[in-house]
């Protein structure tokens, strides 16, 4: 086998350490509606295009109720709409200031072009929200050949039509030979349906949930006890494999290419 190219997504597996840009955003968003919601709530979709998150966080029966008592009514296609209208340039702000590549990201990006193995990427972020974030990236050394966003396209993830439009962007083929690198199972269905080989990442990601200070503070045992954790709940999601961040791609890429 030999891998020819790698699509990551953005947040929490390329930049954006323990995904907290979104979530912060969809908190302060809701807010502005007079309803709160928690951090592990807005967590909870993680993965999918904004405004299908914003849906299925209203589609949560605590919120919905919190929702109805609040405004007299459940939410409908309208309030969604005015949610989203809320939540974009909240987001396009937040996410420019979450853009720091992860640890070790630089370092991987480095070794696939050392090789001649192409990236591109996909994300539940709109192309709205991108354009503030690339500039960021791009004044780190990652320049990405192929972007897809959630609203370039007529569907998003779950489904696998980023992943196509990425193949062609890259002109890599067949599927498994791209991976798809990703923290949450929407991003992953999304490779899987492709039919690539997918990765999953834990400790950077957003069901780790954790800051870089916050994982920095982590002993040695505590972030295996943490990676261990959440390992089920991506292979569960479609991961071929699971690694803890995107720093341990290349040994993976490695064992691959030998089969």
């Amino acid at each position: 086998m030999r891998i020819k190219a790698v699509i990551f997504d953005w947040a929490g597996t390329l930049i954006d350490q323990g995904s907290c840009a979104p979530t912060a955003a969809f908190q302060r968003c809701f807010a502005a509606f007079g309803v709160d919601i928690s951090l592990r709530e807005a967590r909870g979709p993680m993965g999918l295009p904004k405004r299908a998150h914003i849906e299925a966080l209203l589609a949560e029966p605590a919120i919905a109720e919190r929702w109805q008592a609040k405004h007299g009514k459940p939410a409908d296609q309208a309030d969604i709409d005015a949610l989203y209208d809320t939540f974009l340039p909240l987001n396009e702000t937040i996410a420019a200031d979450y853009a720091d590549l992860i640890d070790g990201a630089g370092e991987t990006l480095a070794w696939l072009a050392e090789r001649g193995i192409k990236v591109g990427t996909t994300t539940g972020y709109t192309r709205s929200i991108m354009e503030r974030v690339l500039p960021r990236v791009a004044e780190q050394g990652f320049v990405p050949k192929s972007v897809i966003c959630s609203d370039d396209l007529c569907e998003g993830r779950p489904g696998p039509l980023a992943m196509y439009q990425s193949f062609v962007n890259l002109a890599a083929y067949p599927p498994d030979a791209v991976l798809k690198v990703d923290d949450t199972a929407p991003g992953l269905a999304e490779g899987r349906a492709a039919g690539s080989i997918c990765v999953g990442v834990t400790l950077s990601g957003n069901a780790a949930a954790l800051s870089p200070d916050e994982l920095a503070r982590l002993s040695p045992e505590a972030r295996e006890a943490l990676h261990e954790k959440l390992v089920p709940a991506l292979k569960a999601a479609g991961a071929d494999h699971v690694l803890r961040s995107v720093a341990e791609l290349p040994l993976l890429i490695e064992t691959l290419n030998k089969t």
